[in-house]
């Protein structure tokens, strides 16, 4: 067996971390590990890289016991990750990120043997980059296999994948897929992290899960379904996901677009988005479907067309009307567009201060109650308003976001780009629940979501979206997954059909 690990716990203070946690791995092997933000699959990580050391059990290498008690270690002992948040240096070259960090590189080397190597390396991975092309030329995906290229000249015979996928495009997934099939082919072992359940089952042999620091079940992939599977991470049954829409609002109100143009990225663009209804724009990563929600948001400076809500103009560009018509944007990139670098108080209050001060004095009692109220609304412990909005995890943070469309103004309308990115499934469930209870208070609710299974299951309508036009427009009782992937792949197919 590749790699063992047995009955290992941690514990950081009070909290237990981890608790006898085992699973094995074989060459040729892919294991996804699956579990909910909290689970313990990151601290499993840092004890297999030597970021931290196991407080019982034993890890095995070839049936060896081995200490990993560093990273150059790990990387010493075959053992490598590709982490969420990518290690390059966007500057420099594809060559000199691929051997960055590479502990058996002397001071005095022969670089034409690095670039033999390192072109070996990416055509192990089924891809011909120039070597000299800087890495911020390059797209999301293509960096990642940068990325493993890197551990591959290392002689790494685990790699660690943490959401390998959880930025990239339909295409860019499938080509990751067939990355991962030839490393398996060669006989590396894969340690799979991810909240996806649907590439557990298209790329892995088999899956262990975490739920609260324990190993609480692995499986072959074979022998396991998916509502097995979510069961198993949630600790309870869990046959539902997606709410039950309930028809709420009248059909004749809601944001009306005419003829949106967004230069570079969306022409001729119009749809009708009710109030209680998700309406949901699907296309594949730059099909044009953010730009739409950010234009009308009024984010997009040379958007032209018209925008109407319940019969009332919403001139592009007026960021003023939209705060006072209650208009939230809620980025894909909650961490540069969404969340703010201060405590959860701060960030849930932030854009009703003015509604809170009296000649100049703000009133942090009215606040504080205000917060208070929020964090219930959306399910968010009141007693971590003191806590750095950062620390919480993925699911809360958007809850987060959510929650400043709330706090008693006239229900308004929500942009919502990727909901549930870099969600666990568990609190996926819970916003869906969330876009609900909006739909019911009256907002009107217009996403986009690349994630097909999410869009079939949430859905009251689609639009799809193919190089910044419209293919198809679905209403809920005609939204069909093979079709809107035609739509957003294979346009010309699809209206054949």
């Amino acid at each position: 067996m590749l790699l063992e690990v047995e009955h290992l716990a941690k514990s950081f203070g009070p909290i237990k971390a981890l608790r006898d946690v085992s699973l094995s791995l074989a060459a040729g092997e892919a294991r996804a590990v699956c579990g909910e933000n909290g689970a313990g699959k990151s601290t499993l990580m840092r004890l297999l890289m030597g970021v931290s050391r196991p407080d019982a059990g034993s890890i095995k290498l070839d049936g060896g016991a081995v200490s990993i008690d560093s990273p150059q270690e790990a990387q010493r002992l075959g053992i490598a990750l590709v982490a969420q948040e990518l290690s390059l240096a966007p500057h420099l070259s594809i060559l000199d990120n691929i051997w960055l960090g590479n502990r058996t590189v002397p001071l005095f080397h022969r670089r034409p043997e690095f670039r033999q190597r390192a072109a070996a390396a990416l055509a192990d991975l089924g891809v011909d980059f120039n070597l000299e092309t800087r890495v911020s030329q390059l797209t999301i995906g293509q960096r990642q296999i940068v990325e493993i290229a890197r551990l591959l000249v290392r002689d790494a015979r685990i790699l660690i994948l943490d959401e390998p996928t959880a930025t990239l495009s339909d295409v860019e997934i499938e080509r990751m897929m067939a990355v991962l099939r030839s490393l398996r082919a060669q006989g590396k072992g894969i340690l799979y992290v991810t909240h996806r359940l649907s590439e557990v089952f298209k790329i892995c042999d088999s899956v262990t899960v975490l739920r609260n620091g324990a190993d609480v079940g692995s499986s072959p992939i074979g022998q396991i379904d998916r509502e097995r599977l979510i069961g198993l991470m949630l600790g309870r049954s869990f046959t539902d996901m997606y709410p039950a829409a309930v028809a709420t609002g009248p059909d004749d109100q809601g944001l009306e677009i005419t003829d949106l143009d967004v230069p570079g990225n969306v022409s001729a663009f119009s749809l009708f988005a009710p109030r209680g209804r998700i309406t949901c724009i699907a296309g594949q990563v730059g099909a044009g479907a953010s730009a739409v929600t950010r234009a009308i948001a009024g984010l997009v400076p040379g958007a032209t067309g018209t925008v109407v809500l319940d019969g009332d103009p919403l001139p592009l560009g007026s960021i003023g009307q939209r705060v006072r018509r209650n208009i939230t944007f809620i980025s894909e990139d909650r961490a540069t567009e969404g969340i703010f670098d201060r405590n959860v108080f701060e960030n849930l209050v932030v854009s009703r201060v003015p509604d809170h001060a009296r000649w100049g004095l703000i009133s942090w009692l009215s606040l504080r109650r205000l917060a208070n109220t929020l964090c219930g609304e959306v399910a968010i412990d009141g007693t971590r308003l003191g806590a750095q909005a950062f620390d919480l995890s993925g699911g809360n943070q958007q809850k987060l976001l959510f929650a400043r469309a709330l706090g008693g103004r006239k229900p308004g309308v929500i942009l919502i780009n990727e909901p549930t990115r870099g969600v666990d499934v568990g609190a996926r469930a819970e916003i869906y629940r969330l876009l609900r209870e909006f739909c019911q208070r009256g907002y009107v609710l217009l996403m986009t979501s690349s994630d097909l299974e999410e869009v079939v299951g949430i859905s009251d309508a689609v639009v799809t979206l193919y190089r910044g036009r419209i293919v198809s427009k679905y209403q809920r009782s005609r939204i069909d997954m093979a079709h809107i992937l035609a739509d957003i792949t294979h346009p010309i197919a699809a209206k054949a059909a």
